[in-house]
């Protein structure tokens, strides 16, 4: 059946996540041929509705409003209830994003709806649409079903492809005014702790380190190695807990769940919460100085060596094969 599906673009830094366009993506498989109706919030966010008109939207709406220049759940749960409640959409999709986990399940009690959280995979079988996600920490996926009602989804990052971009689209923008009022949260002021660059839950590439680098100073090296291969630096939590970085970089079962393409795991043993966090990565390469690192059971490709020769030598060959490509 076709389906009227509104997703919710998010931006950070001044630019649309990727996320945004993979929600697109998912939102055109779930509306079946029908209409995707993108949906900015913030404070002055028109500028943005061309680019997800490109990435597939069909329509854009947007509510801006001077209470919306930083998220609150109040202030976007108003104005997402506004939207739906003018488009009485079919569906709904939101990245899995701290945004769209904070959210999702907020609205979705307002609508008296389901939620189907953290999909990776979206599929038709015998006209209906199968929902895959991971359950047990990634152990193991299940498949769902949403038999009545609304269809609300949150998409895990890097696992949906987003559309090729076209700019030749055209689609209707519109703006939809909403009284945002008794916020219960202000935000005053925003401190970031998160590292510079790519953005870790959207990387592509992502070099981590454990305790074995030792120190600070030890995630130099892997920092070169990822700014080389275009990507982001992240750790596990033994490194957080030893100091060398901040929690902001922790990736495992209480930290970032991540899907990059090549994940390079230095000095990193696996325990099992870490490897909860990313061993669902498309090619894993491990670096460990222990031949029997419980890294090495989940890795496509292992690398028995200290990871202060070995990084330094990947950085020096892909610089070499970045120069003559």
């Amino acid at each position: 059946m076709t389906r009227k599906v509104i997703s919710l673009a998010e931006i950070r830094d001044g630019s649309l996540r990727n996320v945004s366009f993979e929600a697109i993506a998912a939102a055109k498989t779930i509306a079946q041929g029908g209409e995707v109706v993108a949906v900015l919030v913030g404070e002055s966010v028109q500028s943005y509705a061309n680019e997800l008109i490109a990435y597939g939207a069909d329509r854009v709406v947007v509510v801006e409003h001077a209470q919306l220049k930083t998220y609150t759940p109040d202030g976007y749960g108003q104005a997402l209830m506004a939207v739906v409640e003018a488009e009485k959409p079919e569906g709904i999709v939101f990245g899995h994003t701290a945004l769209g986990k904070d959210l999702s399940p907020k609205l979705a009690t307002k609508l008296n709806a389901g939620l189907v959280s953290d999909v990776v995979a979206i599929e038709e079988k015998d006209g209906e649409l199968l929902f895959t996600r991971p359950i047990y920490s990634g152990k193991a996926f299940e498949k769902k079903i949403v038999n009545d009602g609304l269809v609300f989804v949150t998409v895990r990052p890097n696992n949906i492809p987003a559309l090729s971009r076209d700019d030749a689209r055209s689609g209707d923008v519109t703006s939809l005014s909403v009284d945002i009022k008794d916020l219960r949260t202000i935000v005053k002021e925003i401190v970031r702790k998160t590292a510079e660059g790519v953005d870790l839950s959207e990387a592509k590439v992502i070099v981590a380190g454990g305790r074995g680098v030792k120190s600070a100073e030890g995630f130099k090296p892997l920092q070169e190695l990822a700014d080389v291969l275009g990507g982001a630096v992240g750790a596990s939590r033994g490194a957080c807990d030893a100091g060398y970085c901040d929690y902001s970089l922790q990736i495992g079962q209480t930290g970032k769940v991540v899907t990059p393409d090549l994940y390079i795991a230095c000095g990193i043993s696996g325990a099992i919460q870490h490897l909860a966090g990313m061993s669902n990565s498309k090619v894993i390469v491990a670096i460990n100085k222990d031949p029997e690192a419980n890294i090495f059971k989940v890795a496509d490709y292992g690398i028995v060596g200290d990871l202060f020769e070995v990084v330094p030598l990947l950085t020096e060959e892909f610089k070499k094969l970045k120069v003559h490509s």
